[in-house]
């Protein structure tokens, strides 16, 4: 049977300047595409207002380009593609999935204080739902005033639609999936219409991403992932979560280590290829 050919991804959100942990991930990314004979695709990720400044997106390109690295144009920049977010946001309230969402961070933090405890999950407390449980009366009124809201996706009903999943992993194997453990996650915020979930779910669908590599540190919310691609219908890809560079104390590299960003290097001497061996991954 013939397989299609690997797509990967590298998609940066353009709220800093690019570091050595970037590098290695942008190099991982590539370099799996490249040994495959596949597309490697670049993807800006810039759904937040306040923190996404275009200088950082002409250095991600500049950055990019002086490691080596080659990408399909056009670039995917995924403010200007909400409507593909909203499509899937509008699928998903057909479905009776959705809920407004009404509270602030200090009406959650009062809530789980006042229970006095609460779960834990991979982003912390998880929502204790005091919007699910509005009454439909009063959350139509606050709708009407115009009340700014996110919207959550009811997790309990979500995870009861599609029953068990899984999802592989190159270096973990195969993952039985507990989406579960993030409780009723926002899928769009009061100030964007779309959240980190839904978006990157909703573009490496449409982009074709069939082996999604990033770091260790988002192994867990690709179990909301999965949950969304069932509940979408859309392709499952493969991931790869590669392991995350850290400084010789241990700390994982960060945009607040500005001598160790990639235009520092630069500037201060480096070659792309000592910069590439930096990063630890070698063409």
């Amino acid at each position: 049977m013939h397989q299609p050919p690997i797509v990967t991804r590298f998609a940066p959100s353009p709220t800093g300047l690019l570091h050595l942990g970037h590098a290695h991930s942008a190099l991982f990314g590539w370099k799996a595409a490249r040994v495959a004979g596949g597309r490697f695709l670049l993807r800006i990720e810039d759904i937040d207002p306040v923190r996404c400044r275009p200088e950082f997106v002409a250095a991600i390109f500049e950055d990019l380009a002086w490691l080596g690295l080659e990408w399909e144009s056009p670039v995917r920049v995924q403010s200007s593609h909400l409507e593909d977010y909203a499509a899937a946001l509008a699928r998903l309230d057909a479905m009776g999935l959705l809920f407004p969402c009404f509270c602030t961070r200090k009406d959650i933090e009062a809530e789980i204080h006042a229970a006095g405890h609460a779960p834990h999950g991979p982003d912390g407390p998880v929502y204790p739902g005091l919007c699910r449980r509005l009454d439909p009366a009063q959350r139509a009124e606050r709708l009407a005033s115009g009340q700014p809201h996110a919207v959550r996706l009811d997790m309990a009903k979500a995870v009861d639609l599609v029953g068990q999943l899984t999802w592989h992993d190159q270096a973990a194997g195969s993952i039985a999936a507990r989406p579960e453990l993030f409780g009723d996650v926002v899928l769009a915020r009061k100030d964007t219409p779309t959240s980190y979930h839904l978006a990157v779910t909703v573009d490496d669908a449409l982009q074709g991403v069939n082996l999604v590599t990033r770091g260790a540190d988002l192994f867990e919310a690709t179990h909301v992932h999965r949950l969304l691609q069932a509940l979408l219908g859309l392709p499952v890809p493969v991931w790869h979560h590669h392991r995350l560079l850290t400084d010789e104390s241990g700390r994982r590299f960060a945009k607040r280590d500005r001598a160790l960003t990639i235009a520092s290097l630069r500037a201060a001497g480096h070659t792309p290829e000592s910069v590439r061996h930096m990063a630890g991954v070698i063409p």
